[in-house]
């Protein structure tokens, strides 16, 4: 089982490529994917707590953000 440290930090990394592609970039479609990273962070970090503490929570709360990320898409 890998640990949850792992996940978090992944999902850290994740954020800040997101972040920097937010404060960088000045494009329209690279900004957007920007966001996106930046939901895909979030998400995983929801995943692995959800996972680590057995809950369903997490889980439910990626449905949301998911739902955001669709609502993006489609702008």
């Amino acid at each position: 089982m890998v640990p949850l440290n792992y996940y978090l930090i992944l999902s850290a990394v994740i954020f800040s490529i997101g972040v920097l592609g937010v404060l960088i970039r000045r494009n329209l479609i690279v900004l957007l994917m920007s966001i996106e990273l930046m939901l895909n962070g979030v998400n995983l970090t929801f995943i692995a707590f959800a996972r680590f503490l057995g809950s369903i929570d997490g889980q439910v709360m990626v449905f949301f953000v998911m739902a955001v990320a669709a609502a993006e898409a489609v702008i």
